[in-house]
């Protein structure tokens, strides 16, 4: 049994020994990707709508945000499609409810400067740190396998992504798939060898997502469609003028923040990644995530991260929060 195997086991497990009490507040994890939505977790946007109280975390990786999901510590979560993929192919009853965004230059594969690493090929013998079971682990061994680029013959190592920045600089590693605030640090000696961008590019788009226990939703179907109208229209009010955005000092530093990223990497991040508004995620939700979580766990079960693949993901993905905010 492997370590992925053990940890979705896990998972289930904490599931369902949760036993579920009223609490006066709602708890939410996020991560600290770049995305418009972050200036409404500052402004405390969210809470103004649902006319609630609020606990948020930050957390480092997605994989912290299902266990603190399965456990009950936090009723709805900010992940990645790959861990999506993975906690539902092992039947964890959560569904995804919302798109934060569709990858493109928020995660990148980063070489260091000096190590000698021009082209793929280079990356043979090297030591690469991604946060394992992320949406970065998924896109480094999809363009691993897109360059033809033997596995085996590369060191990869499990980091969080709060560590990478640190290996970075002790000369510990070679090369590194992450996000923000890390991905900024290393890029300061580093060049960027692939982005998620290009994996979408190789027909392997990557989400980060918003989820909630299915009991939740249940309980809560209003404010999740209330929380789905906040983030849109932070979407639509970035998408009407980006540049106005991103020139926009207050804003920015908001949202650093919130992040913990720095204000100029924050600017170009915004601009590299897709912020579907009502519709587009309505689309989105209704097809596109479905089939990049049914393509993520082939792709895993085929690296012999997931022993079986679901025939259909649609059950852990509802399109109905976002269409209710249009009542």
């Amino acid at each position: 049994m492997n370590i992925l195997i053990r940890w979705c086991a896990l998972l289930i497990l904490q599931f369902f020994a949760v036993t579920v009490a009223a609490e006066d507040a709602i708890n939410i994890g996020y991560q600290t990707g770049i995305e418009p939505a972050k200036l409404a977790i500052a402004n405390a946007e969210y809470e103004k709508l649902t006319n609630s109280k609020i606990n948020w975390r930050r957390f480092d990786n997605g994989a912290e945000v299902v266990r603190a999901i399965a456990s009950g510590d936090i009723d709805i979560g900010n992940v990645g499609s790959s861990v999506v993929a993975t906690a539902v192919t092992r039947r964890l009853p959560i569904e995804t409810f919302l798109i934060a965004a569709q990858l493109g230059e928020s995660e990148a594969l980063i070489v260091r400067n000096n190590a000698g690493i021009n082209s793929p090929q280079d990356l043979i013998g090297k030591t690469i740190a991604v946060p394992f079971v992320s949406t970065s682990h998924y896109s480094l061994l999809t363009a691993l396998k897109h360059w033809n680029v033997d596995q085996s013959k590369v060191k990869v190592i499990n980091l969080r992504a709060s560590e990478i920045a640190a290996a970075w600089q002790r000369g510990d590693i070679d090369a590194a798939f992450v996000w923000e605030p890390s991905l900024g640090r290393i890029k300061e000696t580093g060049k960027v060898l692939a982005t998620s961008n290009d994996l979408a590019q190789w027909g392997a788009p990557s989400f980060d997502l918003w989820i909630s226990r299915k009991d939740f939703a249940q309980k809560q179907a209003k404010f999740l469609a209330d929380f789905a109208r906040v983030s849109i229209e932070n979407y639509q009010h970035f998408r009407n003028d980006p540049k106005q955005f991103v020139a926009d000092a207050n804003k920015i530093n908001q949202i650093a923040k919130v992040t913990g990223a720095k204000p100029d990497d924050i600017q170009t991040l915004l601009l590299g990644d897709f912020y579907p508004v009502q519709n587009e995620q309505i689309n989105l939700l209704s097809v596109a995530v479905s089939k990049a979580l049914l393509d993520t766990a082939t792709f895993l079960k085929s690296q012999g991260q997931l022993d079986s693949v679901l025939s259909d993901y649609s059950a852990y993905v509802n399109p109905e929060y976002v269409r209710q905010t249009s009542k």
